[in-house]
């Protein structure tokens, strides 16, 4: 069997939930689009439903699959629906769902008589990607609350740059948020990952923990206590040598300057372990610490085992999880956690905890 896998603390996962919980102080809503950002969404739905107060995904079809998987808590639509047939399936299944432009309200509007539908009325306080301008805000409110098809209405709003805390943006968006809606009633939802944990302003009725019930910290800089979730790791398929001036793999990019001892590894772009690491990218090899040598390409890629002595074929090789920061490899790639978490494919998933 091929070696390459992805292990799931879902012990971790819960960690990372109660931390975020705890120190939002508020409910909070595991966002678990995505396929739970690579993890598996039922698997991490049915490890949080003991203790979560409600889950978050992007659209309808993933919230379904919650639903026939026997998840009754709360989930929200982050997208919010997309037609009138959409909507019926919100109130079919108790769904929650975001209202962030006037389509959405006529669609509630249009619903028969004796519906109701909770919904979260987004705010754009700075972001400018959805949500109703701060002006626009308060008739919003009002449509829904005459047409006597809402359940109740949650104020949200959405950062864009939480995760630095260095910027105050957040602050700005936050006192408009706050400026916007001051004379409305309800439960209001503003902190993401980073605004859990760097900016206690944010920290109002619901939180939406993302990426950090991973445990990939969205500022990579802090230590914030999270764990990771995900380990993904696989095995030396092969080991050769290499002589000095030799060069190795697709464009010959790593040239060897001395006797090389190479361990070539189940793993590689098909996998979602990123094509544009350079050499010298960390990874771990039964426990210690080694390096990338060159480029990753579909199905494998290469390690420099000639320091490691007693490595060979069958030795365990750690991408990235508990050794090895997820953020590591992704500041190697040019790009973010979440990318990297969301496109790892094709191994097998192992669960634990």
């Amino acid at each position: 069997m091929r070696p390459a896998r992805a292990l799931i603390d879902l012990a971790a996962l819960r960690h990372n939930y109660r931390l975020a919980r705890g120190l939002h102080g508020g409910r909070a809503l595991a966002v678990v689009k995505a396929n739970a950002y690579g993890h598996g969404a039922i698997a991490c739905a049915r490890a949080l439903a003991a203790e979560a107060d409600g889950f978050a995904v992007a659209f309808l079809d993933e919230a379904l699959e919650l639903r026939a998987a026997g998840i009754t808590q709360p989930i929200l639509l982050l997208e919010g629906v997309f037609d009138a047939n959409e909507l019926a399936e919100v109130t079919r299944l108790g769904l929650w769902t975001v209202v962030h432009h006037a389509m959405q309200i006529d669609m509630i509007e249009a619903l028969p008589p004796g519906t109701a539908v909770h919904v979260w009325l987004k705010v754009n306080s700075g972001m400018n990607r959805a949500g109703f301008l701060p002006a626009d805000a308060d008739a919003a409110w009002r449509r829904l609350q005459a047409c006597g098809k809402v359940a109740g209405i949650t104020l949200m709003t959405h950062f864009a740059r939480a995760d630095e805390p260095q910027v105050l943006t957040t602050l700005d968006q936050v006192e408009r948020f706050h400026t916007a809606t001051a004379h409305l009633p309800g439960a209001r939802s503003l902190a993401n990952s980073g605004a859990i944990l760097g900016w206690p302003q944010a920290r109002r009725d619901w939180a939406r923990p993302g990426i950090l019930l991973y445990g990939a910290d969205p500022m990579p800089d802090a230590d914030n206590g999270l764990q990771p979730v995900m380990t993904l790791e696989s095995a030396v398929m092969a080991v050769r040598e290499i002589a000095p001036g030799e060069a190795l793999g697709y464009g010959g990019r790593f040239v060897a300057e001395r006797p090389t001892r190479v361990g070539l590894v189940a793993m590689g772009y098909a996998d979602g372990y990123p094509r544009t690491v350079p050499d010298g990218t960390p990874v771990t090899v039964d426990g210690r610490p080694g390096r990338l040598i060159g480029r990753v390409s579909m199905d494998m890629l290469t390690i420099d085992l000639t320091d490691l002595v007693g490595t060979g074929v069958g030795s365990r090789v750690e991408l990235w999880g508990r050794q090895v920061a997820v953020n590591r490899i992704a500041a190697a790639a040019g790009t973010i956690a979440y990318e990297l978490l969301c496109n790892v494919k094709r191994v097998r998933f192992s669960y634990a905890g």
